[in-house]
């Protein structure tokens, strides 16, 4: 990574979904979007029952929380940034690795599935939310009346890349706010949700394996992280989940952050330099958008043009009879499910170990 050169990044195929002048490059490419944003996310996601329970289920937040925090981050980004073949065919893909992610709620009655469109509209809102209130917070500050709007549309045609509908995406702050107001009393914290959320929030664990004399630093950098990330969680939610932090600490970090933030943004390659510790696989998403190397076509698509022209169902619709085998394996015979997307995600996503 320190070597970098123009010459040895990887072009995208076109500007996939969004392109240079949209929000959402001016707001996922800022740096509290991959670091503090995507922290809360997955942290508040925990508290969706059917979501932990397949995290629970399959161990890998806590068996490979590296390898498990690259691929997701990796996902996040290219949604935001790479080429459209390559995002239809990550959408693709990650249909069928949540198609593993399936079986029956440790607490209560019914069932999980990843793959549900309720789970889903839960994870994109979350996302998306949570990356613009960590920009608003320790980055420029709020995006204009105009900007926002265009954000929370973007949000609905990313929406497009997952088994939920973008009619159920709302295109407003209102709406997004009616929409967790609506959702909350089905949130829980359960012990497997605060486990989950005690352990996404302890940033070193997702750190590569660093010398004597760099420890110290990456630990003040977790915790500051872990702070920052806790200050932009309500109170109620820290309530329910056990989490516990001064209204000071809240206070303080945000100077810290800002500057810490606004200092990296003025270098790129510092930028893909702190990128490359804590996600190595999503460097290759974000290093030509961060070193201003245009793709092959010079055009942004719409997910219907990308699905049309390069071959993919969409997300929806994609693998049912997959989905169907996993269910019956898991739901009717008790077994395990099987594991082979899992392995083929790899070239896309990033590896497992």
């Amino acid at each position: 990574m320190a070597g970098l050169r123009r010459s040895e990044v990887q072009p995208h195929d076109d500007y996939g979904f969004f392109g240079p002048g949209s929000v959402v490059w001016k707001v996922w490419g800022y740096p509290t979007s991959l670091t503090v944003g995507f922290q809360r996310a997955v942290v508040v996601e925990e508290l969706d029952p059917p979501l932990v329970a397949a995290v629970h289920h399959t161990q890998g937040i806590y068996r490979r929380p590296r390898t498990r925090y690259d691929r997701t981050l990796r996902y996040f980004a290219m949604v935001a940034f790479a080429g459209s073949r390559d995002v239809c065919t990550a959408a693709d893909v990650l249909v069928k690795v949540h198609s593993k992610a399936i079986g029956r709620l440790p607490y209560g009655d019914g069932t999980y599935d990843a793959n549900d469109p309720a789970s889903q509209l839960w994870i994109q809102l979350t996302g998306w939310h949570s990356i613009l209130y960590a920009y608003e917070r320790y980055g420029p500050g709020k995006l204009t009346d105009e900007e926002e709007q265009e954000y929370w549309q973007a949000c609905a045609v990313a929406a497009e890349l997952q088994t939920c509908s973008s009619d159920d995406v709302p295109r407003t702050r209102e709406g997004v706010r009616a929409y967790f107001e609506r959702i909350r009393p089905r949130l829980s914290a359960s012990p497997i949700a605060r486990q989950a959320m005690r352990h996404l929030l302890k940033s070193e664990n997702v750190l590569p394996p660093a010398s004597r004399w760099a420890r110290p630093a990456d630990l003040v950098a977790a915790k500051a992280q872990r702070i920052a990330t806790i200050a932009t969680m309500p109170r109620w939610m820290r309530e329910l989940a056990g989490i516990r932090q001064s209204a000071l600490l809240d206070l303080l970090i945000v100077p810290v952050m800002k500057v810490a933030f606004a200092v990296v943004h003025l270098s790129p390659r510092l930028e893909l330099r702190l990128l490359a510790r804590l996600s190595p696989s999503t460097v290759p998403v974000v290093a030509p958008v961060k070193l201003g190397i245009p793709p092959c076509r010079e055009e942004v698509l719409t997910p219907a043009e990308a699905r049309a022209r390069h071959g993919f169902a969409s997300p929806a619709a994609a693998h049912p009879d997959l989905r169907a085998r996993q269910a019956a394996r898991v739901l009717d015979d008790g077994r395990t499910p099987s594991e082979q997307a899992l392995v083929e995600s790899q070239e896309i996503l990033g590896p497992l170990a």
